[in-house]
């Protein structure tokens, strides 16, 4: 067989599988003359219902997310593995890149301008979903004797359900998830990553050798990947906390040197995107245009509803499982709202979409769109986008190591045999065609929310309950800001020796507190609790 054919012989391989997995997960009713995807209505039924049922915390409690992110209110000797930011940055690094660079392209280029609108609108929303999962994961993580954690919807929808007196339905959904999970991260954040960035490398250099055998790069990809992997969390933190800030700031200041070598066109760029997305012609396209292309895309950039802020978040050095909330709520503002909105208007700006139809290569359009300001430029987007994709292969590995563990054991060989398959994909996506590629993450990414957001609604009691009694203890001063010197830094958070002794010490007086308190309870018989003993 020739080197070339590999690719094809790839594609021919893969892509029947995955257009019939996306006609079953994307089965589209007509709805007053309108096709429409039951997974998505589903996406933003919750999203609406747990921004209200939450009361509003992406407006009314974004003040307080700030202090939690800078460490406020976690102390480093808190159980967990990772500061706050690690575990934000880790989030953002599987979300704050290619999904903000082609995803975009790809809903534009399918519904115009207007998707664009639609991907902010439910990046808003979207906000309280992220802020939902990562409190539960926090709440229902569990920790080994070593401190290293374990925690993501699979612990949610079985601890959280059996403690609501749904067991036997917790397993079953948390098993449905972990199944999910445990593929679907492949597509969104292996495939597509490696695909992506396989495909502007060969564009760039212009190498025909690298167009026709673009796994070359998966290989030079994977092997740095593993380097990275077999770290753990730890290790992954550690990179992901560098590599996100730094590439997202250079993306932001490429995406600005673009709208400003097209500023005369920057207010008709405004307009396109407003009114394409309630133009006649976008409702009546809605399904595959405006609304469709834009909340899905939106999905595969904030990942809200599919539950990896809780396996990013579990990890977290905390005892307030809001906390958490708190943080995570900010990814999909960063990546939905303020990062894709700078993209939509580069590609709208320069007018490249025009040229694009549905099967373009989503970064091939915004390299085009970068290629306006210098000839160049698109090389800085290329960089950037090796970097997005880099980062995303780690971060899902993560979460993909925790669903598989989850189901068959966290034992050595289980998460060594999940490395070389992790790494193996990374050369497959990287030479399969993008059309092939969207219809697999999509469908198995969008079937993680599924149980997910089943679990979440079983759960929104005491979800509301774990908010909104943060925010009265913080309010009240019964949750006080601690000592900026055993506060979790941004990067930050090994706690000395002094430290760890001390703070075992005031939980032992804690507990010995907490047991003397429950000795007057029991000896008392007008205690509720007591008379209910004696009848059992």
């Amino acid at each position: 067989m020739a080197a070339g054919s590999i690719d094809q012989f790839l594609e021919d391989t893969f892509k029947p599988f995955a257009d019939g997995l996306s006609s079953i997960v994307f089965y589209s009713p007509v709805i007053a003359g309108v096709e429409v995807p039951i997974i998505v209505l589903w996406l933003i039924a919750a999203a609406l219902f747990l921004t209200v049922w939450l009361r509003f915390q992406p407006i009314t409690g974004l003040g307080h997310s700030l202090q939690v992110i800078r460490g406020r209110f976690t102390k480093k000797t808190d159980p967990g593995e990772v500061s706050s930011f690690q575990a934000l940055a880790t989030e953002l690094s599987g979300t704050v890149g290619l999904g903000n660079i082609a995803g975009v392209a790809v809903a534009i280029s399918i519904g115009g301008p207007g998707a664009a609108l639609w991907i902010v609108l439910f990046g808003f929303l979207a906000m309280s979903v992220k802020m939902a999962e990562a409190t539960l994961g926090v709440k229902y993580r569990e920790v080994a004797e070593d401190g290293t954690t374990s925690g993501g919807p699979m612990y949610y929808l079985k601890h959280g359900l059996a403690e609501i007196g749904m067991p036997k339905s917790g397993r079953v959904l948390a098993f449905m998830y972990a199944l999910f999970a445990a593929i679907g991260v492949f597509g969104a954040g292996n495939l597509f990553q490696s695909n992506q960035a396989a495909i502007i490398l060969a564009d760039q250099t212009g190498s025909d050798f690298l167009n026709d055998n673009r796994w070359v790069v998966g290989v030079v990809m994977a092997a740095l990947a593993a380097l990275v992997i077999i770290g753990g969390i730890k290790s992954i933190g550690r990179w992901t906390s560098k590599i996100t800030p730094l590439m997202a700031l250079v993306y932001l200041i490429c995406v600005l040197a673009v709208l400003i070598a097209n500023i005369t066109h920057l207010p008709d760029a405004f307009l396109r995107i407003v009114t394409g997305a309630f133009s006649p012609e976008g409702v009546a396209g809605g399904a595959v245009g405006v609304a469709v292309a834009g909340i899905q895309r939106a999905l595969f950039s904030n990942a809200a509803g599919v539950g990896s802020a809780a396996m990013a978040h579990s990890a977290s050095k905390t005892k307030h499982p809001a906390t958490e909330g708190f943080t995570a709520m900010w990814e999909p503002l960063v990546d939905s709202v303020i990062i894709c909105t700078l993209t939509a208007l580069a590609i709208t700006v320069t007018g490249v979409y025009e040229h694009g139809d549905a099967d373009s290569d989503g970064i091939v359009l915004t390299s085009q769109a970068f290629a306006t300001v210098a000839s160049w430029f698109p090389y800085v987007l290329t960089v950037a986008v090796i970097l997005f994709a880099f980062s995303t292969v780690l971060s899902y590995y993560y979460y993909g190591q925790l669903a598989v563990t989850f189901i068959v054991g966290n034992r050595a060989w289980v998460v060594r045999a999940f490395q070389v398959v992790w790494i193996l994909a990374v050369v497959v996506g990287s030479a399969i065609s993008l059309e092939s590629v969207i219809s697999f993450s999509d469908s198995l990414f969008f079937l993680m929310t599924v149980p997910n957001l089943l679990g979440i609604y079983l759960l929104s009691k005491v979800l509301r309950l774990e908010i909104l009694r943060h925010r009265v203890k913080v309010t009240t001063g019964a949750i006080e800001q601690v000592d900026p010197e055993l506060a979790v830094g941004l990067g930050d958070h090994d706690p000395s020796q002094e430290q760890i002794a001390a703070a075992a010490a005031e939980e032992e007086r804690e507990q010995q507190m907490l047991d003397a308190v429950q000795e007057r309870l029991a000896a008392d018989p007008d205690y509720p609790s007591t008379q209910a003993q004696e009848r059992d």
